[in-house]
């Protein structure tokens, strides 16, 4: 296997020639931009043009992670070819919420297959039920196939999100890309690192991924409470304050959900994943150092499952509400993932909107406000 990294920026375009001897039927070429080049789309176009025979896949990002960087308003990607690993894209429209779960079984079935070892996904990130779409996802695929990716970013605007297949990049997108054989080697990690406060509280009502009571009171009166002075900035703000969830109180597997939304009507807040009702949640706001061990955290579990030599693609997705927390410190989790990772990892990625990933093995959940590494290599 061989893998390479390039950037785009509008005043220098490409860093270095794009590597168009790798071009190949095995070949995966991943790529994560602002969402401002869903409306200018050359650079995108010049990528997949370097790369005719590729399987193509991308989305739009809270910020480009390269390396142990973050930039904005550009574009990453990552090019790898493959020595004795099948490829397989497919994409489908995702359509409204209710259409997610459809959605996932759409894909899993086009990329199903006996000797199928991993998926990469990326969906829109704005009208998407999450939790749907992971759902229809397991559906169909076995617990044993590792499915990882996430949900497309628009920064702090949640105005508009693309994803890249190949053609010109749109919204109301899901792509993904399988990965086939014995020789292909993709491990997993998610880790989060915050801290709950306050009282544990009961859906009382929730409609799939709309939460309009808790303990039986509107539920966005509730979180303007605990906002206090930066309920005003919602939606945006609720990112620092992320809800974590289970399905009873006997329950130690614990997911987190983020506000997309805020209904001032309904007094509802729309989640990128289901809200179900009868399900506890509780507050949780963060600790700078507890996020960064996080991430860490994340790459420890990807390693202990690392067995390929010579080259590795690591793949972090993290979620913008960490990116907003750690403020000037958000490097410091990239370089806690590469400190972890073995030498010589290239690491590529971006700021989310949700994180698609086994919980710890098994099928994947859609969670929030982790920071989730894929790493990619061949036996």
């Amino acid at each position: 296997m061989r893998r390479e990294t390039r950037r785009f920026t509008q005043s220098g375009g490409w860093t270095g020639e794009l590597p168009i001897e790798m071009d190949s039927d095995d070949t995966l070429v991943v790529a994560f931009g602002a969402s401002s080049f869903g409306d200018a789309p050359q650079p995108l176009r010049d990528l997949r043009a370097a790369f005719p025979r590729a399987r193509v896949i991308g989305c739009s990002t809270a910020g480009e992670i390269c390396g142990a960087q973050i930039h904005d308003a550009g574009i990453v990607a990552a090019i790898v070819r493959f020595d004795g690993t099948k490829l397989r894209a497919a994409s489908s429209p995702t359509g409204p919420a209710a259409a997610s779960f459809s959605a996932g079984v759409d894909i899993a079935q086009r990329l199903a297959a006996p000797d199928l070892r991993a998926m990469i996904v990326l969906s829109e990130g704005l009208e998407v039920n999450g939790s749907e779409l992971v759902r229809g996802i397991n559906s169909v695929t076995p617990p044993s196939v590792i499915v990882t990716g996430g949900l497309a970013a628009d920064g702090e605007r949640f105005k508009k999100t693309w994803v890249f297949d190949g053609t010109d990049p749109a919204p109301r997108r899901l792509a993904a890309v399988g990965l086939y054989g014995e020789r292909a080697l993709v491990t997993h990690g998610s880790r989060g690192g915050w801290d709950l406060f306050g009282l544990e509280r009961r859906v009382t009502k929730a409609v799939g991924n709309v939460l309009y009571e808790l303990d039986g009171k509107p539920a966005l009166k509730l979180y303007k409470e605990y906002l206090g002075d930066r309920a005003a900035g919602l939606p945006a703000t609720a990112l620092l304050f992320p809800l974590a969830m289970r399905a009873e109180e006997q329950e130690q597997k614990q997911l987190v959900r983020t506000v997309l939304a805020v209904d001032e009507d309904a007094q509802s807040l729309t989640f990128a994943g289901d809200i179900p009702t009868g399900s506890l949640v509780q507050l949780m706001r963060a600790n700078f150092d507890r996020l960064v061990q996080g991430a860490s955290d994340a790459a420890t579990m990807a390693r202990a499952t690392t067995r390929g030599g010579g080259d590795l693609l690591a793949v972090a997705i993290s979620c913008v509400g960490r990116r907003l927390v750690l403020g000037e410190r958000t490097e410091e989790e990239l370089e806690a993932t590469l400190d972890v990772l073995p030498s010589g990892t290239e690491q590529v990625g971006f700021y989310s909107y949700g994180e698609i990933s086994p919980f710890a093995s098994g099928s994947c959940d859609l969670h929030n406000q982790t920071m989730t590494l894929t790493t990619i290599s061949e036996s």
